[in-house]
């Protein structure tokens, strides 16, 4: 099983694909937090990370820091913004679980800032939920949109020309 967790390999990167990342081993801790300052570096409630017991190693670019308080600091693209990671003085870099490759495999387990949650996240499951392409006008605009968001997967060249295929 030790060989296994070794072999475990995670990686993603920003929207337009200038940073990507690689991770080695298993991820040892995944979160949100709602305080402000993570509030604001996503634009969002909360900002979801996750790390491995190593740094991730940069595959395509470095993300650009900010330092947003005197421990911490932030790092983003600097060509399309996506947020990317979050460090803690000399702890592990965290990376934003949005940005891997797969994040639907990864699931938080502790919510930091708790008090300071947005109220409508009590009750999101009461949300009326809209598949995207209900409707004729939207199966119209699905079908002549033209993405230029870099794919999930590591690419060999960048920018990708993807004829606009996720």
């Amino acid at each position: 099983m030790a060989q296994n967790a070794k072999a475990e390999v995670h990686t993603g990167g920003c929207q337009c694909g200038a940073v990507r990342f690689r991770l080695q081993g298993p991820l040892v801790h995944a979160s949100i937090c709602n305080c402000r300052m993570c509030q604001k570096a996503f634009g969002n409630f909360f900002a979801p990370f996750a790390n491995a017991a190593t740094e991730p190693v940069w595959t395509r670019g470095k993300p650009a820091i900010f330092r947003s308080s005197e421990r911490a600091e932030r790092g983003f693209c600097p060509q399309c913004g996506t947020p990317l990671t979050y460090r803690w003085g000399d702890e592990v870099t965290a990376l934003a679980i949005g940005a891997f490759d797969h994040p639907n495999e990864i699931v938080p387990t502790i919510e930091f800032a708790h008090e300071n949650r947005h109220p409508f996240l009590n009750h999101i499951a009461d949300l009326k939920a809209e598949p995207l392409g209900l409707t004729d006008e939207e199966r119209d605009i699905l079908a002549i949109l033209k993405s230029f968001q870099h794919p999930d997967r590591d690419t060999d060249t960048w920018p990708v020309n993807n004829g606009g295929e996720l």
